[in-house]
């Protein structure tokens, strides 16, 4: 796909961003930096349009959305910035949380929830994603993982925002702390400079 079109679908699908610019700000500066946000996104994806299939489905989809959005409202209010990603993301993820504990309240879905993440965690987050991994022998109604090596606090790190890499993390909490008849915990992650990313589920 063209880089620019391929810049402007993404930044379409992030419209809870520009929507929360919208509620805060002029319309000319929310315009400035969504221009901004557009021109930072078309960098970040010509500086890395060769990376492994498994790395771009994080990088082109996350990471640099992210990037580009918050290093544009930075470059306006260094606080602004932080304080609208942590935001944003936060309720982005929530609400994707309440419609995961909607499904987890399905019999038998709990069960089924821990064998998907087994299978599903070593596709998407695996070494072909750009992710180093323990995977702990399977247990009964437990899933266990460790991640030590991260594409989203490399990726921030080049983009010059590592900052953001702790929300990322955080979303994990927003998506899986609060599910009917599951148990998440995680004692530290990479981007709070623990030098691994802990996952533990289980039923309860």
């Amino acid at each position: 796909m063209d880089l620019k079109k391929k810049t402007i679908k993404t930044l379409k699908k992030k419209q809870v961003f520009r929507r929360e610019l919208e509620k805060q700000l002029s319309k000319p500066e929310a315009d400035k930096i969504w221009r901004d946000a557009h021109k930072r996104l078309y960098g970040l994806y010509k500086t890395h349009r060769d990376l492994p299939k498994g790395v771009a489905m994080h990088t082109d989809t996350f990471i640099f959305p992210a990037a580009a959005i918050y290093l544009a409202m930075k470059e306006f209010d260094k606080d602004f910035a932080y304080d609208t990603m942590q935001r944003s993301m936060g309720e982005r993820s929530k609400a994707y949380g309440k419609k995961l504990a909607m499904l987890c309240r399905v019999p038998g879905f709990d069960k089924m929830f821990i064998k998907i993440w087994d299978s599903m965690t070593r596709k998407v987050f695996g070494e072909s994603s750009g992710f180093k991994n323990v995977f702990y022998p399977k247990e009964k109604d437990l899933f266990r993982m460790d991640i030590t090596q991260c594409p989203y606090n490399k990726y921030l790190t080049e983009a010059g925002c590592p900052e953001i890499n702790i929300l990322f993390c955080k979303n994990d909490e927003y998506m899986y702390g609060n599910l009917p008849g599951l148990r998440f915990t995680r004692t530290g992650t990479i981007g709070a400079g623990s030098r691994c990313c802990d996952f533990k589920l289980e039923l309860l």
